[in-house]
Formats: C-alpha cells, structure tokens, sequence
C-alpha cells in the first residue's frame, strides 16, 4: 500500500459511493412474505436464547442460596448463629454442602425465616410487615419509552419482593412477552394473556346492558362467541407458577395486542362501558388482591388501552428513565399524556354524575415516582441532577446504576438475583446487587407507608362508626 501524503486526510465513508455497485449489492425487492421468514427466524433465535437460563428438562430452575447470602441479604442474623440454631433444630432445612457452605432453596430459606419470626430474638423483623384484612399493593411499571429499563426494573422488583418474602402476582402487558420470557412463561394465544379479563369486563356490561334494552324493547346487543368463552373465565385460570416460589404469573404473548384494536370497537358499541376500570374489576372479582402482598404491572411501551388499565389498577406508579435529554423529555410528555387521558375520563364521567346526582370520581395513586436507570455516575451525574430538580418529590433518591453483571444476566434471560455470586467476585456481586436494592428500599418504603395509611383511616372510620 502506497504511503498517504503528508497532511492527506481519509475522507468520510459516505463520499463517493458508485450508485452502480450499490445497485448490485441489494437483493430483489421484499416481498410481505418476507417478514414471515424473518419473524419465524427470530422466534427461533428467541427460544434458543431465552433457554439459556434454563435446566436441561427445559424448565427454569432458581438456584440456591448460601449461608452468607441468607445473614447478609435475607435473615438478618449472624452466620455463626443461624449455624448453631440449625444444628439445635434438626426439623429444619438443614441444606445440603459440606457444614461450612450449606446452600438452601428459596423455600427453605422461608421455612427458617419463620422459625426466626416465632423463636428469635422480640422486636427484630425477621419478616417484612403485611397489614391483615387490607388489599394487595398494585405497582405499575410504565413509560411510552421503549429501551428504558422498564421490564428489568419490574422483574427485579418482583424477585426483591419475594426474596423479601412476599407472594408477588406479575402480570405481563406488553405483547411482546420480555418478561414472560425472563419468568420462564408458557403462553400458547391470547386466551392465557389478560385479554380474556378484558373481554369478561365488557361481556358483563354488555350482558347488563342487554337486560335494560329488553325490557325496553330494544333489539338486544350480538353476543359473539368470543365473549360468551370471556364470560368463563377466571383471573385463577390464567395464572401459572414460575420458577420462584412466590412469585405467579399471567403472561403475554404477541397476540395480547389485538386488544389494543378490540376494545375500541367494544367501547363504541357500548358507550358506558368503563374500559379503564376492566383490569381492576378482574383483579378484585378474582379475589387476587387478598391472594397476594403485591401485584406487579409490566406495561407495554405505549399510553394504549392496556397500559390505561394498568395505571386505573394502579396504586403506586414507576416511571423508569434514563439520564438523557430525551428520555427526560419523553417521561415528561408521558405525564402530559397521562394528565389529559385521565382529566378526560373524570370530566365525562363526572358530567353524567352530577346530571344523575351522583358522587363525583376521582383517580388516585398512593405514590408516583420517576426512576433514573442505567446510570452512569461518571458521565451523567449533572444531567440526573438536573432531572431530579425538575421531577423533585416524583423522583426516587436512588439511581439504578449499570454494571456488568446486570449486563450479563441480561444476555442469560435472568434477573441478578438468579446469578450465581460464584461466578464472579463478591465485590462485583454486591455492587450488582446494590443496584436493585436500593430501588427496592424506595419502592417498598412506598409500599409500607401506603398500607400504614390505609390503616390508619380504616381504623379512624371504625371509631367513627
């Protein structure tokens, strides 16, 4: 190769391309028929990855736990001294290993954990408090941003609740199924999504409202097959366990966002159907809010009519972020959205109220709070600042930062507390580690207050009464 001349520069790639030879390098034109073979590659491709995590039988399995995990991160007793209460207590799990490194399932270690709530030492919480006779705490998980760290959050949550001992339901929304994938889900159509829930909520409106037009003569609505099979189904049909113990699932697939175009055609046929309200309506006709500590919402990247459901369903809402300007300036237009959608639906339903003298409705959330993720403290620390000072009380103090092993469990289909510490260092693992738990302080620190203040009213309308 000739030497350059001195002071020559390289010019751009884009200059001087041959329109000719780049005629020659494109294949024949693309035909509808070829997506079907891109996407039938994909899946294919989808299934071998997202089998990464699992066991050879083609189930996933969640691995144990050791005894300095169990003292460090899930009892908070000394090591020495879960070893001792062990060894007195022969009827409980007892692990298997060698007695210096005795590994536990997720079950066992729950089993010890209650046995440490009843005979350890009064006035530790050995288990995270649950108010008796109060609903589930509904947590979504929204932006209309996709690639923000929305599902992974929502995941972790979900496996820091059950670590932490609570019975979590994750309900998938978004139809391209990421975290049915991550929670070993098996989802055939759309009748074992929340689709069905949906359609029942409008089948039993409709089914009302045929009731009134008959008596008033009026021509009945149709009632196809689609929503007579509705009519049968119940939330408990559609949950599946997974591979954590407390953790249950209602999964997505691609066909769930087929209702993204049929609720709106359900809703111009019976105007007063409160499309917003079909999710809750499942969750409390279900009795999943007394089934279940917490329930968890992953919604798909869009302020469509699934994600409308979840933030009606909602009583804390996550709005996960990344430190940009864009991703600032889509969260903020996300909150506009939010705003004029649900004014909207307050203002028509509450003209029909005050004509009919009727209490107005009003949507409340317990908490909403904007989540910085994948933080990079080196190169966006001024500009997270920044968002922090415009979102003030909506945001988390604690900023999801992103390391390599959240990068590698990633690429496994798996939540880092599905990683093995062993195959990295500990100093590696715990910084892994501290990124979700911090958020998982925050979030459960909103979780606790808001049941305190349910409490705490319902106990002040008993005196009252």
């Amino acid at each position: 190769m000739a030497p350059k001349s001195p002071g020559k520069q390289d010019l751009p790639p884009y200059f001087n391309i041959d329109p000719g030879f780049a005629a020659k390098r494109l294949a024949d034109p693309i035909e509808t028929s070829r997506f079907a073979k891109a996407a039938a590659f994909a899946m294919r491709g989808r299934d071998d990855l997202a089998k990464r995590g699992y066991a050879p039988d083609g189930n996933k399995r969640l691995r144990k736990f050791s005894i300095w995990e169990i003292t460090r991160y899930l009892i908070p007793v000394a090591a020495a001294h879960l070893r001792r209460v062990l060894k007195a207590n022969p009827d409980l799990p007892q692990g298997e290993g060698e007695a210096g490194a005795k590994w536990f399932t997720l079950e066992e270690v729950m089993e010890i954990r209650d046995h440490f709530a009843t005979e350890g030492a009064s006035g530790k919480a050995y288990k995270s408090w649950r108010p008796e006779g109060l609903p589930a705490k509904v947590v979504a998980v929204a932006n209309f941003k996709g690639g923000v760290g929305k599902t992974s959050t929502a995941a972790h949550l979900a496996m820091s609740a059950a670590l932490d001992g609570y019975k979590v339901l994750v309900i998938d929304l978004d139809s391209q199924g990421s975290m049915t994938s991550i929670l070993g889900g098996k989802v055939e159509d759309e009748w074992m999504t929340a689709f069905p829930l949906i359609a029942r909520d409008f089948a039993k409106t409709l089914t009302a409202e045929n009731e009134v037009r008959e008596r008033s003569g009026q021509a009945p609505y149709p009632f196809d097959e689609s929503l007579t099979e509705a009519m049968q189904v119940s939330p408990r049909n559609l949950v599946q366990k997974t591979h954590w113990p407390n953790i249950d699932l209602i999964g997505a697939q691609l066909n769930l966002y087929w209702a993204e175009f049929q609720v709106p055609v359900w809703r111009m046929q019976v105007r007063s159907w409160a499309l917003w309200d079909a999710l809750q309506n499942a969750l409390e006709d279900g009795g999943l809010l007394d089934e279940y500590d917490i329930i968890l919402l992953d919604t798909p990247p869009a302020l469509g009519y699934l994600t409308i459901n979840a933030l009606a369903a909602a009583d804390i809402l996550l709005v996960p972020l990344g430190a940009s300007f864009l991703e600032f300036d889509s969260t903020g237009r996300f909150f506009d959205m939010i705003y004029s959608t649900f004014a909207s639906i307050e203002e028509g339903e509450n003209r029909v109220r005050r004509r009919d003298n009727l209490p107005e409705m009003q949507f409340e959330w317990d908490a909403v709070r904007a989540i910085i993720t994948r933080f990079d403290a080196g190169q966006q620390a001024d500009l997270a600042n920044v968002i922090q000072a415009y979102f003030g009380d909506f945001m988390t103090a604690y900023r999801q930062e992103l390391t390599a092993m959240v990068g590698q469990a990633g690429e496994q289909v798996s939540g880092i507390y599905e990683t093995d510490y062993r195959d990295f260092n500990r100093e590696t693992y715990v910084r892994g580690r501290e990124t979700f738990d911090g958020t998982w302080a925050e979030v459960k620190s909103l979780i606790l207050g808001s049941w305190w203040r349910d409490q705490q009213m319902e106990n002040a309308e008993s005196e009252e009464a």
